[in-house]
């Protein structure tokens, strides 16, 4: 029972903390230096928008859109509308005349099956996804373009900071940094195991396999594996989101992209086969599996503590730090003004992802899947 209890603990802090050491020991992959490309022999660039319903939001997103600084006749720009019913395709319709063009799904069936339609209408070289929430920096594309220049790099996503509406990093906004530093080991390795999926970059090739049932920001990532490139992250183009606006909502989006991730790894179960995939196949088993089952470690770890009670200090000190540790979760939940608190947040935001781990797993088993997205409001 000692093993298991130092076992466990290991396994709770393996992904977060084990797995970011070893790949600092891996020796990162050589790359080419970035090229400038000139306005004469920039490649030609889709921007692929999805919407679903966003009529009070898609006027500022089109307007962004246009402020893009990349050469107009290589820029192509599709509104990929997943069946919306409300006033979105009539706004889009009103900026034909400035080059953008909508693409409708003829069903909802999610984000993936709308990209797919704007992929299929497109015949760029490079497709660039969105959102309507996120603004693009004006000078991203370029920036894209000249990461392009190496043709071992598949995709390129952006980075993302989170921040409270008074500017100020929070709970959720601390865990993406940690996110961007990990993502920057994988980068500088086998590449991206997922992509920002409200703003990546792919080759045409590595689209071609698109699996609407797939989020779109890891079969990117197993594509360009699979067809010998690497997805990397871009540290000059910056994604700003504030801190969301409904706690609530935003659990019930976790247990969402869990659900559809542990979907993608069962479509295509050879990404974690490492004799065929590589170091690839370790990042995802690190990135991926490994940090879904914390939660179920966690548990384990909370009994076995609560078993050796009495046969140590070790363990009652491990007791008293689950107690605070929880504590201050409970903390959070139950009192707005404490969730303030930098300490407060970042611990209650840990503990609702790994509940919402833990809920998205045991929906999954019970045959619960996701398609269709929605948006979280920040």
């Amino acid at each position: 029972m000692d093993i298991l209890f130092y076992f466990t603990a290991l396994l709770c802090g393996y992904s977060y903390f084990l797995s970011p050491l070893i790949l600092k020991l891996v020796p990162a992959r050589s790359s080419k230096s970035v090229q400038i490309i000139n306005d004469n022999n920039l490649p030609r660039l889709s921007l692929i928008i999805t919407a679903h319903n966003e009529e009070n939001r898609i006027r500022a997103k089109l307007e962004n859109t246009l402020q893009i600084d990349y050469p107009k006749d290589h820029l192509d720009i599709i509104i990929a509308s997943d069946f919306s019913t409300d006033a979105t395709h009539s706004i889009v319709e009103s900026y034909a005349n400035q080059g953008i063009r909508l693409v409708r799904a003829d069903e909802r069936k999610g984000k993936e099956y709308a990209q797919l339609c704007a992929i299929r209408a497109s015949e760029s070289e490079i497709l660039v996804f969105s959102d309507v929430a996120t603004k693009i920096p004006a000078e991203a594309f370029r920036l894209l373009a000249n990461r392009f220049s190496d043709d071992q790099i598949g995709a390129i996503s952006r980075e993302d900071q989170f921040i409270s509406n008074e500017g100020r990093v929070v709970g959720e906004g601390a865990y993406v940094i940690y996110e961007m530093w990990l993502r920057r080991l994988e980068s500088d390795r086998a590449g991206l195991v997922g992509l920002s999926g409200s703003f990546f970059a792919a080759r045409r090739e590595v689209c071609e396999e698109w699996d609407i049932y797939c989020p779109s920001d890891f079969n990117t990532g197993l594509n360009c594996a699979k067809q010998g490139m690497v997805a990397i992250t871009c540290p000059d183009v910056i994604g700003i989101y504030k801190d969301v606006k409904n706690p609530g909502l935003e659990y019930r989006r976790k247990i969402r992209t869990v659900i559809r991730g542990i979907t993608a790894i069962s479509r295509h179960p050879e990404v974690l086969n490492p004799f065929s995939m590589g170091m690839f196949a370790f990042q995802v088993w690190s990135h991926k599996i490994m940090r879904w089952a914390v939660p179920w470690f966690m548990l384990a770890f909370a009994v076995l503590t609560l078993m050796l009670q009495g046969q140590g200090v070790v363990y009652t000190l491990a007791l008293v730090a689950q107690m605070v540790f929880y504590a201050l979760a409970l903390t959070g939940w139950l009192s707005a003004h404490m969730l303030e608190n930098i300490i407060v947040k970042i611990v209650f935001f840990f503990v609702q992802t790994n509940l919402a781990l833990a809920m998205a797993t045991i929906s999954f088993i019970f045959g619960k899947r996701m398609t269709v997205w929605t948006p979280s409001q920040r």
